[in-house]
């Protein structure tokens, strides 16, 4: 018989959504967050694929954890953080500082993407076409802008449709200025503030790293009888069920142009692994970047990335065996291991 592998650590970080209700957030606060079913699906499959996976849980138990010494091969990472406008990039630092390396996207692009306005500044210096766009500090700044109705606002740095309803559709100063300072209020950052793209709406799900970076499919998303009208809101989400249907494009020039669209703001901001980008077409039909998603919801039935995945006839395990190969590449070579040791 032959020597057996010893299979390679892998850690798994994430929030768990019934943690930080136990702490007393809101639930639209733990929105973002994960459910206990998707934590239980990523260990099983990663499992079947061949790890020893073992549940590190959120930040502030992976620095616990780290200071008692523990270590990993690599660590998966779907930690969405709870504070700060670069939460998101909390667990990839404190694992750079540690040198063990993970999946999915680094520190900087974690803390740049979470932030919309600096996110098109990148995408749109790259060539990538967005929708012009202003950043609204405070109710002072309403007086600079310049662009034409009808517009779009969002909080800077929320995901999953936070902020996001059927008010966000602006066509007048006095609902600008109306949207803005609730926003400003509620969520105590900037707002983001860009002309409304009239068009279809698409979602394109990304597997793998720089050149090597593919489309899983491009997914319209259409907005049924008694959803929130032309916007893909927060209340459209957490109701998808009833209130949104996805319809994978086949292949066509419109498929090939949002894909386009989506691997090159994807490549230009440096994500890995496996994420998603979300496009829309303006009045003439050209497809436009509209925010990126480094860190994409991955429950097997539920979020898009799998959804497209599963669309496109492949199996949730399939799916987490690309990105863990895209992952393994960053893994230091056994020489370079045993030199650091």
């Amino acid at each position: 018989m032959g020597a057996s592998v010893t299979p390679l650590r892998l850690g798994l970080t994430y929030d768990l959504r019934d943690d930080y209700l136990a702490m007393g957030y809101s639930e639209i606060a733990t929105a973002e967050l994960d459910q206990a079913s998707t934590i239980e699906s990523l260990i099983s499959t990663l499992s079947q694929l061949g790890y020893a996976v073992d549940p590190i849980g959120h930040v502030k138990q992976l620095a616990a954890r780290l200071v008692a010494g523990e270590r990993w091969d690599l660590v998966f990472n779907i930690c969405e953080g709870m504070h700060g406008i670069g939460r998101e990039a909390q667990v990839p630092a404190l694992l750079d500082a540690y040198q063990i390396p993970y999946v999915f996207s680094d520190t900087l692009v974690c803390a740049l993407t979470l932030h919309k306005g600096m996110t098109k500044d990148v995408v749109r210096a790259a060539g990538v076409p967005t929708p012009d766009y202003a950043v609204v500090h405070n109710l002072a700044d309403l007086q600079n802008i310049t662009l034409a109705y009808p517009l779009f606002a969002k909080p800077i740095a929320e995901g999953t449709g936070k902020g996001v309803s059927a008010d966000s559709k602006i066509t007048n100063a006095k609902q600008l200025q109306r949207v803005c300072k609730k926003l400003l209020r509620e969520f105590q950052q900037p707002v983001l503030v860009e002309r409304f793209l009239p068009g279809r709406e698409f979602t394109v799900g990304i597997v793998g790293t720089g050149n090597a970076a593919v489309a899983v499919g491009a997914m319209e998303i259409q907005l049924q009888a008694g959803a929130d009208n032309e916007v893909y809101s927060f209340h459209n989400k957490e109701n998808w069920e009833q209130l949104v249907r996805y319809q994978l494009l086949e292949p066509s020039p419109l498929r090939e142009q949002a894909e386009a669209v989506a691997l090159g703001a994807w490549r230009a901001l440096g994500c890995r692994d496996g994420g998603r980008i979300d496009v829309r077409a303006d009045h003439l039909g050209q497809v436009n970047f509209i925010e990126v998603n480094p860190l994409a919801g991955i429950h097997p039935t539920y979020s898009d990335l799998p959804i497209m995945n599963a669309l496109a006839g492949n199996s949730y395990q399939h799916l987490l065996g690309r990105i863990m190969q895209s992952a393994l590449q960053r893994l230091p070579k056994p020489s370079a291991k045993a030199v650091a040791a």
